[in-house]
């Protein structure tokens, strides 16, 4: 008796083996899809990111531009609302502007040193400095200290300047330490002459303590003359 298996039909044999084969193309196909899906996910994210990144840089630039913006518009307030005084020299009279083109000066007061005994000199619309103002008290201040008739050089008269000024309409204040420069020639007989040169900051101050700074100052320039 012979026990050998029976071989299938070559029919079933043939329908198998292309079951099988569409089985590993339907794998195929179907892992060829995810790997497609899975790409397409990764593209989509990248273009989140990419548009997440420009939408950034773009506020970024904005911010920083603002920023720019804002600190030159409060520089340019600041600049402005800073006033430095200019003197076009006269030989008795020094006529004041501020160096900045859009100021301009309304009024101001003009401080001497206590030790002159000069009174405050006050100017509307006219913005200067005359040497009537000062140049008897000086005089008399400089023979007390016994200085020199002539000068060597410019001199220096410490003086504080209160200005009034509008920018674009809008009134400011300022209070400044100046150095008034001037020369002085001449004889204790026939008398001297006070020839004004220019006009120097020295530097901003607060109101209430102008006085007290000039005073400081002029002891500082006349240190002789301050002693006596």
């Amino acid at each position: 008796m012979n026990d050998a298996p029976t071989p299938p039909p070559p029919d079933l044999t043939v329908e198998v083996q292309n079951d099988a084969k569409t089985e590993v193309r339907a794998a195929e196909a179907a892992a060829i899809r995810r790997r497609w899906i899975t790409m397409g996910e990764v593209l989509a994210v990248v273009a989140v990111l990419i548009s997440g990144l420009t939408l950034w840089n773009s506020w970024s630039e904005r911010r920083d531009s603002e920023a720019v913006k804002t600190a030159e518009a409060r520089h340019a307030s600041t600049k402005a609302a800073t006033l430095v005084l200019s003197a076009d020299a006269g030989k008795r009279t020094l006529a004041l502007k501020p160096v900045t083109p859009e100021q301009s000066v309304q009024s101001q007061k003009i401080l001497f040193p206590a030790a002159l005994g000069a009174a405050p000199a006050e100017t509307t619309g006219e913005p200067r400095i005359e040497a009537g103002w000062f140049e008897s008290a000086l005089i008399k201040a400089r023979e007390k200290a016994h200085l020199p008739d002539n000068s060597r050089g410019d001199e220096r008269l410490p003086v504080a300047i209160t200005t009034r000024f509008l920018v674009d309409g809008i009134a400011h204040d300022d209070v400044a330490l100046y150095d008034i420069g001037y020369t002085i020639s001449g004889r204790l007989l026939s008398g001297h002459s006070v020839t004004l040169r220019g006009l120097s900051l020295v530097s901003h101050l607060r109101s209430g303590s102008a006085q007290a700074k000039l005073d400081a100052r002029w002891k500082t320039l006349f240190p002789a003359a301050a002693a006596k």
